[in-house]
């Protein structure tokens, strides 16, 4: 796996500071806590870096691999992913709502005659309703985060790299989607999605085996 600017300069610091918290990697970085976690998340998970309660990082004098690493990184989307909520783009935002709460999910999919074209997710549905907007007037499509702004991911992508970006881009959930021509057109189908509980669940069943 090649690592970003930001990891690299990461296990710079550390080697050279060792052992070295958190706070201390950001301040020497210009950034927040929470803008280093992802990072220090992936570089822990990969067995390049330790993290010891109360002492800090330091860089792992065997950085192969962890068991972990090598346990979800031959996990594929589709081993994992579980069956998406979709919507039309005519759906109400109140209609919606209800549904996103009968499904008990945090995301909703927008599809348009058989074509991923948007998602929308609760942050969403609270603006608007908070607006003082007719919530049972407004249809989805006015709302939605549109295509092509949406992350999304294939179905032989890796589970790491799923939770990679779940965790970088501040998200609950990303579609599985197969690219495929209909009619001379290219039509992105859902197949699948992958959401935190997604990758909670996947996290239990290695904690069991």
């Amino acid at each position: 796996m090649k690592f970003s600017n930001r990891q690299e300069e990461i296990i710079r610091l550390v080697k050279e500071g060792q052992p070295i918290t958190s706070e201390a990697i950001a301040e020497k970085l210009g950034l927040t806590r929470a803008a280093l976690r992802p990072d220090l998340s992936v570089l822990t998970m990969m067995g390049i870096l330790d993290a010891r309660p109360k002492v800090g990082y330091v860089y792992s004098s065997n950085p192969s691999r962890s068991l972990v690493y090598d346990y979800i990184s031959n996990i594929k989307a589709k081993d994992i992913m579980s069956k998406p909520a979709i919507v039309s783009e005519e759906t109400m935002v109140y209609d919606a709502i209800v549904y996103l709460f009968l499904k008990d999910v945090g995301t909703l999919f927008v599809e348009n005659d058989g074509n991923l074209t948007g998602a929308v997710s609760r942050k969403d549905f609270l603006k608007i309703a908070i607006g003082g907007t007719d919530i049972h007037k407004v249809p989805v499509g006015v709302i939605m985060t549109r295509m092509p702004n949406i992350i999304y991911a294939r179905t032989d992508d890796t589970a790491f790299s799923i939770a990679q970006k779940i965790i970088g881009h501040e998200i609950d959930s990303i579609p599985i989607i197969e690219k495929e021509t209909r009619d001379g057109r290219d039509i992105i189908r859902i197949v699948g999605k992958v959401s935190k509980t997604n990758i909670t669940k996947l996290f239990v069943r290695l904690g069991d085996s």
